[in-house]
């Protein structure tokens, strides 16, 4: 049956000699896996580029519930980013969530309040001039709520372990921040964040290992 979703692109691999296996999470049916053939070809003329990972789609699909690979029918970006290709640190930005959502996105429940979170964050962190070096750590916090293990608190995230008042108030300033209210801390202090953050989700998803994009997010942002 023909569907109407949008959609953000995870990730793909190459499957046979000119086709793709692409895994899109969608506004409707959650995380699928949709086969497009001849997209790697010499006539494809640059369709591979709808498929990157963080691409966000418009798509008219052939939706079976229960089938593993589907298919794509059309298909077109309905929000094309202009600054996070150019930009460095926000391209490491980017690589950081397109790992972390690879790792942890993996239920269907809740699909559309899901997708609005993840493409709002993307499209915000495109439009925003300055003042997203702390981008990530408020995704991370935000996205724990609705991955069910939310943290609403500096207390959530420390687990009782003690912290130094100046970090047990930089992480309370996170908790209740957004994406254009910039929290002042120093290089340090994001890193140790960031390590903190992770660490609580390793704590609640025990699948997780490690991060690839973590170091060259840290060099990136100093």
């Amino acid at each position: 049956m023909l569907q109407k979703t949008r959609g953000i692109v995870f990730r793909f691999t190459r499957f046979r000699e000119t086709s793709i296996i692409v895994t899109i999470f969608t506004e409707h049916f959650g995380l699928q896996s949709y086969i497009v053939n001849g997209v790697r070809s010499a006539s494809a003329r640059g369709k591979m580029a709808l498929y990157q990972p963080l691409t966000l789609l418009d798509m008219v699909v052939y939706h079976k519930e229960h089938a593993n690979i589907v298919r794509i029918k059309e298909v077109k970006c309905f929000f094309p980013f202009q600054s996070i290709p150019a930009n460095i640190k926000k391209s490491a930005i980017a690589l950081f969530l397109t790992e972390l959502v690879n790792k942890t996105v993996k239920d269907e429940s809740h699909a559309h309040e899901l997708f609005n979170f993840l493409s709002n964050s993307l499209i915000t962190l495109d439009e925003m001039k300055s003042g997203y070096e702390n981008f990530h750590l408020i995704f991370l916090i935000r996205l724990s709520r609705l991955l069910g293990f939310g943290i609403f608190s500096a207390v959530d995230i420390t687990g009782g372990k003690i912290a130094a008042d100046d970090m047990f108030s930089l992480i309370s300033k996170l908790v209740n921040s957004d994406y254009n209210r910039p929290v002042e801390m120093t290089i340090a202090q994001r890193r140790e964040l960031l390590d903190w953050l992770l660490m609580f989700y390793k704590t609640h998803m025990d699948s997780l290992g490690e991060f690839k994009s973590v170091q060259v997010l840290k060099e990136v942002l100093s």
